[in-house]
């Protein structure tokens, strides 16, 4: 199983992001995908997550309403985009995959910094 995230980096207020999670190793269109992510001195936190045929979503609060997650399982890959951002959206941002009977996976992150 492997998680590959990619399309953090430093953008301003109110400013847009879209990450992208390139899934490999498993089944990828039988499993919810979730995002989470980390700030400086935090324990990780739910972001968000979609069910396999990506037909239900849910969020956390602090970020509904700005964040869409989505996902392509022709391309067993998973999205969040992030619109509206705020300085207190920085972080390392992961994709996670529960897999039944075996456990969780997590990628290696990618920063996301907030900042003017």
């Amino acid at each position: 199983v492997q998680l590959v995230e990619s399309g953090g980096g430093l953008v301003q207020p109110g400013g847009s992001l879209r990450l992208s999670c390139a899934a490999s190793g498993f089944t990828f269109s039988s499993y919810a995908m979730s995002w989470y992510r980390q700030a400086p001195g935090k324990e990780r936190e739910y972001v968000a997550v979609i069910i396999s045929t990506g037909g239900i979503t849910n969020y956390a609060d602090s970020v509904k309403g700005r964040f869409t997650i989505s996902r392509d399982n022709a391309k067993n890959t998973v999205y969040l985009q992030m619109n509206s951002l705020k300085p207190e959206d920085t972080a390392v941002y992961y994709c996670r995959v529960h897999l039944r009977a075996i456990g969780e996976y997590w990628g290696q992150g990618t920063q996301v910094i907030v900042s003017s």
